[in-house]
């Protein structure tokens, strides 16, 4: 007999499915548990109906989001930061960005071409914020100038999507010298009579707030967007005083005057076109 045989115990419990890393994630605004997946299909787009809170997402999304399928097109894509100002803090400044330019697969913070939106062609600007939290430099400047100078030789409307934390501290004066240049060339743009879309999303701040992404004809931000020249903290710092409810928020903006629209992602594409169906096309 065997003393130790071990009594039959039934069948032997299935492993535990393991759940993909990543899969899951929680909202930034109301703590919801969301699906990657789901929240891909969503545009970004929180599925709560109470909260529809807007996660950043990158230059690919919004060209998607914006344009006709495969009508984008991108110029001056091979433009690259140099290193005339020696900046060193940690380390030096082109070991930074080339760390940026493995982790994104992007040269720099901004991608610019021409696409169509409802078959009607258009200049596009976008800055993605996974480079260098969108930062304004020199190449992202002369991207966005040169959108401007499309626009004018071809007449095709300005479309720049801006989330930006500022001008890029690590080009000092050549960075600051971008907000002239970029407003120099949207007044030669108005003088035209080209019509600029400003679409602001989370967050568009400082040097870009206050050159080209303010200067819309029309000005469009997403729900939720934090938009300024200095951040709240500072300004609250500064005034020794408590800020308004929502301060520096999209909604805020728009009931001060300084926003036309606050429009959820899914529905940008549609007022696009509408706005666009505003202006006569012209040769």
């Amino acid at each position: 007999m065997d003393w130790f045989k071990k009594p039959n115990q039934g069948p032997k419990p299935q492993k535990k499915r393991e759940t993909p890393h990543g899969l899951w994630l929680k909202c930034e605004q109301c703590d919801a548990i969301l699906n990657r997946l789901e929240l891909e299909r969503n545009l970004g787009v929180c599925s709560n109906p109470k909260c529809r809170y807007h996660f950043k997402i990158g230059h690919k999304e919004y060209i998607q989001l914006l344009l006709d399928p495969d009508s984008f097109e991108e110029c001056d894509a091979t433009l690259v930061s140099g290193d005339p100002l020696q900046f060193r803090e940690k380390q030096r400044y082109p070991e930074y960005l080339k760390q940026y330019q493995e982790r994104t697969g992007l040269l720099e913070a901004a991608v610019s071409g021409t696409g169509r939106v409802g078959n009607r062609p258009v200049c596009l600007a976008l800055l993605d914020g996974a480079f260098l939290a969108g930062s304004m430099g020199s190449v992202v400047g002369e991207k966005v100038a040169r959108s401007i100078q499309r626009s004018i030789k071809t007449h095709w409307p300005l479309i720049i999507v801006s989330t930006s934390g500022g001008a890029r501290m690590q080009e000092g004066i050549l960075s600051l010298m971008q907000m002239a240049k970029t407003s120099l060339w949207l007044t030669r743009l108005a003088e035209a009579r080209v019509p600029y879309i400003s679409i602001l999303t989370n967050p568009t701040m400082a040097g870009v707030m206050a050159s080209f992404a303010s200067l819309g004809d029309i000005t469009i931000a997403e729900p939720g967007a934090m938009m300024g020249f200095a951040g709240p903290r500072v300004i609250q710092q500064a005034l020794g005083t408590e800020l308004p409810s929502g301060f520096q928020t999209s909604e805020f903006f728009l009931e001060h005057g300084f926003v036309d629209q606050v429009i959820p992602r899914y529905e940008l594409r549609a007022a696009l076109m509408k706005i666009l169906g505003f202006f006569p096309e012209r040769e």
